[in-house]
């Protein structure tokens, strides 16, 4: 999460060897960590590849960035898929627990649909 700013604010910036003024409505202390993280790829594609040109070097950098965030997302999808199924079991578990209690009844929407806990089946 970015930290938001009440306006903008300039910051100067070195990436790939070059100073940038960056105009952001963030915090400078955010901008100048993004600029570090994107100038620290720069500089492990460099060390790998040799002598390349900056802008080839930036689109790198960028394409490397930009897959780390996509396998970032999907490991975070597929741990919300997990965290909802698991949610969904439990619920299941309470709902078939209480209404095995002598004197309760099923949970409106009937057992095994998976739609939740329902408020009056916790009381």
């Amino acid at each position: 999460m970015m930290p938001e700013s009440k306006g903008k604010s300039a910051v100067t910036v070195r990436i790939g060897g070059e100073d940038h003024v960056i105009r952001a409505n963030v915090e400078p202390e955010y901008t100048v960590r993004c600029a570090r993280w994107v100038d620290d790829r720069i500089t492990e594609i460099r060390r790998q590849l040799g002598l390349i040109e900056s802008h080839k070097a930036a689109i790198l950098a960028a394409l490397s960035i930009t897959d780390e965030l996509f396998q970032l997302q999907a490991q975070k999808d597929a741990q919300d898929a997990a965290a909802v199924r698991t949610a969904q079991r439990l619920a299941l578990r309470l709902e078939k627990a209480l209404a095995a209690e002598p004197g309760r009844e099923a949970p409106a929407g009937g057992e095994g649909k998976g739609g939740g806990v329902h408020q009056e089946s916790l009381l």
